[in-house]
């Protein structure tokens, strides 16, 4: 049965998603570097993968960058410094030699939110409680974001709600639903907007088809209404 998320109306919010079912748990699976198409972190042709994305280090241009910054912006929240799009932290990590490596599923959201410059919530669906739906979080809203228990005030902020709150948003994703080494059930969630004609639908493709590298990897739609 296809997982529905319930999607509130918003002038500039494009919703990219699907979920992934995995053969075996997150921390059993090869790293993706093994299935990577040649070049896939610097060159702008994919061979392999039906969308080909631009080059890493050239797809956030000013304009792009402001207007991923406005479709955060557009419910009060404020963008900037440790609460920036966590694309733009990909950008900066690449730049500076310190992508991250996780598990092949993460990597592969990292990797497809650097080559598109649009952030990406990643969740389990087996820590997920009730309903799912997409809406501007209000005011005074906080979650726990990490191990450690730091929290970031998402009021004004996009965000992937359950029944008990927060699970994902552009800049953060919740901790108590984030993957983790057992993890064999995600939901993607591409934060794309209107006001960049296209690029949330060939994200999502060609994340998709990126994700289907993965060994035992079955991706699933998901009902946006």
């Amino acid at each position: 049965m296809a997982r529905t998320v319930a999607i509130a109306p918003h002038p500039l919010l494009e919703v990219g998603a699907f979920a992934t079912r995995f053969a075996q748990p997150l921390a059993q699976l090869p790293s993706i570097d093994s299935t990577l198409p040649a070049g896939v972190l610097r060159a702008p042709a994919k061979p392999g993968l039906a969308m080909e994305a631009p080059e890493p280090l050239q797809i956030v241009s000013d304009t792009e960058r402001a207007a991923v910054r406005a479709l955060l912006r557009h419910g009060g929240f404020k963008p900037s410094g440790r609460s920036k799009p966590a694309s733009e932290y990909l950008v900066a990590a690449h730049a500076e030699c310190r992508f991250p490596r996780i598990n092949a599923a993460v990597d592969a959201c990292n990797f497809a939110s650097l080559h598109w410059g649009l952030p990406i919530s990643l969740i389990d669906l087996d820590r997920v409680v009730g309903d799912l739906s997409v809406q501007i979080a209000p005011m005074g809203t906080t979650y726990v974001f990490n191990p450690s228990g730091q929290t970031i005030d998402a009021g004004g902020l996009l965000a992937v709600y359950d029944a008990e709150g927060p699970t994902g948003t552009p800049v953060k994703d919740a901790q108590r639903t984030k993957t983790h080494d057992g993890t064999v059930y995600t939901l993607a969630v591409v934060w794309g907007t209107h006001a960049l004609d296209g690029r949330t639908a060939q994200a999502t493709r060609w994340y998709r088809d990126l994700v289907a590298t993965i060994p035992g990897a079955t991706n699933e739609d998901v009902t946006l209404r």
